[in-house]
C-alpha cells in the first residue's frame, strides 16, 4: 500500500556550521591562482557576440542558443522562466557565491590534513611563479593571468600529461570544485528540479533526549558509572540498550552533537559538515580512496540508506574457520535476528523507485540472481532519498530512533560532544584493568547550536566498571592507540568494500532522488574467485552533492549540460568484497584520522567486472547513454539503428565493453569509494593475530571491549550494519553476565 502524501509544506530548520578558525589556510595570492582555476572548472559561459570579461567562456551565438534550449527542455515545467533559468545557469560561475568560496576555506582550514594543505600551498606558489607556470601549464603567462578558455585548456591538457601527478591534480581540483559548487549553487538546483525535501515526507517525532551538562571549572569533573560506551552509533546504541535493560548504569558519550529530526534532512550543504566524519573529506594517503564515514548522534545509522542485510553463510564460515565458532553458532542468528526485529526489518513494504526497479529488471533479463534488500523502516513503506542527510520523518530506525530510546527508558544517560582522549588504567598485579575514559566536553553555544563559540569547554573524567569502545573501524583503534597500549594489530587489516561508480541517462525522467536509495542488490558476481571474494551491484544515492561530482569534467559548458540531466540519470556502485587492506593510523601532528589503502590490483579486477556487469543491466533496460567515472573512459552512446533483437550482443555495446576492460583504472588519478570500514581492531582467536578475543574484549586487558565493525576478522561482503549490530548485542550481553557474576562474587 502506498503511503499517501503528504500536502504540508516540509522546511527543515537551519543548521549553521561552526565558525571558521581565524587563520586563513591561504594567501590572498594563493586564492586568486585557485579561484582562477575553479572557475574555469566552473565558468560563466556567454555568446561570442556578448562576451566582455578575461572570466567568461565564449561559445558561438549559436551554440549558446542551442545550449539555452537544450537547458529549457530540462528545467522544470511548473518554472515560470525556463529560459531565464537556463541564462542563470550559465551565467554562473564557481566563486561568483561567496558561500562557495566559504567552503572551500572550511575544507582547507578543517579538514585537508596538514601534508596535503602543505602541498596545496606549495603548487599554487610555484603556479605564481614564470618558472612553475612554464613547467606546470606550458605557458610563461601566469594562470591567474590568462583568459578563461585559455585556463580550460590548460586543465584538459592535465588529463592526458605524462606525469601521473599533475593528472591527479587534475582529478582532486576538478572533483572539489564541483562538489562546492552543487552544494551551493542555487542556479544548479533550479534547472534540475531536486527538491530541497523529499516529495510527500511527513514529519516524525524523535526522541526527547536528556544530555548531561557540565559545569564551568578549572578541575576535571568526575562521573561514575557502571558502563561507559564512548560511540552512539550502531555497537554503542546496541549495548546501551542491552546493559541498561540488565539494570546497569550505562552513560553513553558521543564527539557529535545530536540534531532532531527537525533539522533533517539537513542541507547538503551543512549535512556533510554537521553528520560525516571530518566534512566528508577523508582520503587514503595516496589520495586513491576517499571515505565517508559518519559521526553523528547515532553514528552511521543516522546517515546511511536502511539496507539491512543479515551475514552471509560463507562469510560466517570463514570467520568461524579462523577459530571463532560464534558465528557459525545458532546464538549468532539469535543476534541477527533480534536486532532485526527490533528495528522492524523487512522487504515486504518496499516501494522500488525507477533506479532499483531498473536494476531487479535487468538483472532478470539476463538471468542473474537478484533480491530485494531489506530496509529498517519500522515494517512501513519509506520512500525517501535524502536519508543519508537525516530522516526527518523518524522512518528509518536507526539508533538514534529505535536502540538510543530503548536505553533511556531504561535509564541509560548520555553525554553529546564529549572528546575521549585516553582510557584510564589501573594495574592489578600487572595487568590493566580499564577504569574510565578522560576526555573533553565541548557544550553548544548560547543559542543552544554549534555555530558560535561553547559556552564552556572542560576536562571530565568518567570512572566505570566496564568501558565499552563503540567509535567506529576509523576512530577506535586511535582511542586505543592514544591509551598507551602497544599490539601491532591495533589499526591494521582495514577492509573497505571500495566502490566506483556507473550512470546511465535514459529517455524518460527517472528523478534518481526519489524513493528508498538502496532497495536491491543483484549478487551474481559476489563470488569471482571461488574464495567470497567479488562485488554486489546496487542503487547508489542520488542526491546533487553525492553524484554529479563524479560526473567527468571535459569543459565547463558539457559540464553544466551534462549535470543539468541528472533528472533523466540512474547510478550504481560496484562495490567490492576486499581482499587485501590497509592501515588506520593517527596523524604525527596534529593527531586526527589518517589512513593507509591502495586498492589492490586484485580486488581493482573484480570491481571492473561489477561495471561491465551494470553496464549490460542499463542496456536491457534501454538506456541512451552509459558512463563510468574511470579518467578517460569515452561513454557508449546507443545507436538508434541498433537491432533491439541483439539485446547485449550488439556489436557496438561489446566493442565498448571491451574497452572498458582494455582501459581499466589508470594510476594515480582514479579514486575509489568507501561507506562500509571494517576490520580495524579485528576478533581473533589468538592475541597474535588481532586486538580483541571472541568476546570482544582487548587482549591484554581486563574490562576494555570494543563493539563496533571495527572487530570484524575480514570484510562482510554486505552492508555492515546488521552485522555490527548483532556482533555488539552477542559483546554486550557477555558483559552484562560477566557484572553479574562479579557482583555476585
Amino acid at each position: 500500500m502506498s503511503t499517501p502524501l503528504n500536502t504540508e509544506p516540509v522546511s527543515p530548520k537551519a543548521t549553521p556550521l561552526p565558525p571558521l578558525p581565524s587563520e586563513d589556510p591561504l594567501t590572498p595570492a594563493q586564492w586568486k591562482t585557485l579561484f582562477t582555476i575553479t572557475d574555469a572548472i566552473i565558468p560563466a559561459i556567454k555568446p561570442m557576440s556578448t562576451v566582455k570579461a578575461q572570466t567568461e567562456i565564449a561559445v558561438t551565438d549559436t551554440g549558446y542558443s542551442t545550449a539555452v534550449s537544450k537547458l529549457r527542455a530540462l528545467t522544470p515545467k511548473d518554472d515560470p522562466d525556463a529560459k531565464a533559468a537556463a541564462k542563470e545557469y550559465l551565467d554562473d560561475y564557481a566563486s561568483k557565491d561567496p558561500a562557495f568560496r566559504l567552503e572551500l576555506q572550511r575544507v582547507f582550514a578543517m579538514y585537508m590534513p596538514h601534508n596535503q594543505r602543505k602541498e596545496l600551498r606549495m603548487l599554487l606558489n610555484v603556479l605564481n611563479t614564470r618558472a612553475g607556470s612554464l613547467a606546470l601549464t606550458g605557458y610563461i603567462t601566469l594562470i591567474s593571468e590568462q583568459p578563461a578558455h585559455i585556463r580550460e585548456s590548460i586543465i584538459q591538457g592535465w588529463a592526458g600529461a605524462r606525469l601521473g601527478p599533475l593528472r591527479q591534480l587534475r582529478r582532486s581540483l576538478t572533483i572539489l570544485s564541483k562538489q562546492a559548487w552543487i552544494k551551493t549553487s542555487l542556479s544548479l538546483r533550479r534547472v534540475i528540479g531536486a527538491p530541497r525535501v523529499p516529495v510527500g515526507m511527513k514529519p516524525g517525532k524523535g526522541f526527547d533526549y536528556e544530555f548531561i551538562q557540565i559545569p564551568p571549572g578549572d578541575k576535571p569533573e568526575v562521573i561514575e558509572t557502571d558502563v561507559i560506551i564512548v560511540g552512539s552509533g550502531c555497537g554503542g546504541g546496541v549495548s546501551a540498550k542491552n546493559l541498561a535493560d540488565a539494570g546497569y548504569r550505562v552513560l553513553v558519550v558521543e564527539k557529535a552533537h545530536h540534531w532532531t529530526p527537525d533539522h533533517f534532512p539537513m542541507a547538503e550543504v551543512s549535512g556533510w559538515h554537521h553528520l560525516f566524519m571530518n566534512g566528508s573529506f577523508l582520503t587514503a594517503d595516496d589520495s586513491s580512496v576517499n571515505v565517508v564515514a559518519g559521526q553523528s548522534w547515532g553514528g552511521g545509522g543516522t546517515v546511511n540508506w536502511s539496507a539491512s542485510l543479515q551475514t552471509q553463510g560463507y562469510v560466517r564460515r570463514e570467520w568461524a574457520a579462523r577459530g571463532l565458532p560464534f558465528f557459525t553458532s545458532a546464538e549468532f542468528q539469535e543476534c541477527l535476528d533480534r536486532v532485526c526485529d527490533r528495528m522492524g526489518v523487512s522487504t515486504e513494504h518496499i516501494r522500488h523507485n525507477r533506479s532499483n526497479e531498473m536494476l531487479l529488471n535487468g538483472a532478470r533479463k539476463l538471468g542473474w540472481s537478484h533480491k530485494p534488500v531489506p530496509q529498517n523502516t519500522g515494517k512501513s513503506q519509506h520512500y525517501c532519498g535524502y536519508c543519508t542527510f537525516g530522516c526527518g520523518s523518524c522512518e528509518k530506525q536507526g539508533p538514534a530512533v529505535s536502540f538510543l530510546p530503548d536505553a533511556a527508558r531504561a535509564g541509560a544517560k548520555f553525554i553529546e560532544g564529549f572528546h575521549a582522549e585516553k582510557i584510564m588504567f589501573s594495574d592489578q598485579g600487572g595487568k590493566k584493568v580499564a577504569a574510565g575514559v578522560l576526555g573533553t566536553w565541548t557544550s553548544r553555544d548560547i543559542n543552544g547550536g554549534v555555530s558560535g563559540a561553547p559556552l564552556t569547554r572542560r576536562k571530565v573524567l568518567i570512572k566505570a566498571k566496564r568501558v565499552i569502545v563503540s567509535a567506529g573501524t576509523m576512530q577506535s583503534p586511535l582511542l586505543l592507540l592514544r591509551s598507551s597500549l602497544k599490539n601491532p594489530q591495533i589499526g591494521r587489516n582495514l577492509y573497505l568494500h571500495p566502490v566506483t561508480v556507473l550512470g546511465a541517462v535514459h529517455k524518460e525522467e527517472i528523478r534518481p532522488w526519489e524513493g528508498g536509495i538502496l532497495t536491491s542488490v543483484v549478487s551474481e558476481y559476489e563470488n569471482l574467485d571461488g574464495k567470497g571474494h567479488g562485488v554486489k551491484l546496487e542503487a547508489t544515492n542520488m542526491v546533487p552533492s553525492a553524484w554529479l561530482m563524479w560526473l567527468d569534467w571535459k569543459s565547463g559548458l558539457q559540464y553544466k549540460l551534462d549535470a543539468a540531466r541528472l533528472k533523466h540519470m540512474a547510478g550504481y556502485i560496484s562495490i567490492v568484497r576486499d581482499r587485501d587492506t590497509g592501515r588506520v593510523y593517527a596523524d604525527p601532528v596534529d593527531g586526527r584520522v589518517r589512513f593507509q589503502y591502495s586498492t589492490s590490483k586484485f580486488d581493482k579486477q573484480h570491481i571492473l567486472e561489477g561495471i561491465i556487469a551494470l553496464a549490460k543491466t542499463q542496456y536491457v533496460e534501454g538506456a541512451q547513454e552509459i558512463f563510468t567515472v574511470m579518467p578517460g573512459m569515452a561513454p557508449f552512446i546507443r545507436s538508434p539503428t541498433a537491432p533491439s533483437a541483439d539485446g547485449i550482443n550488439d556489436a557496438a555495446f561489446q566493442a565498448w565493453l571491451n574497452d572498458v576492460r582494455t582501459h581499466g583504472f589508470p594510476t594515480p588519478e582514479s579514486v575509489f569509494v568507501s561507506a562500509h570500514q571494517m576490520g580495524s581492531c579485528r576478533m581473533s582467536a589468538l592475541e597474535k593475530d588481532g586486538v580483541v578475543d571472541a568476546e570482544g574484549k582487548v587482549w591484554g586487558t581486563a574490562g576494555l571491549y570494543v563493539a563496533d565493525a571495527s572487530v570484524f576478522p575480514s570484510a562482510s561482503g554486505v552492508n555492515p550494519m546488521v552485522t555490527n549490530m548483532a556482533i555488539s548485542d552477542w559483546v554486550s550481553r557477555g558483559i552484562a553476565r560477566g557484572l553479574e557474576e562479579s557482583a555476585r562474587l
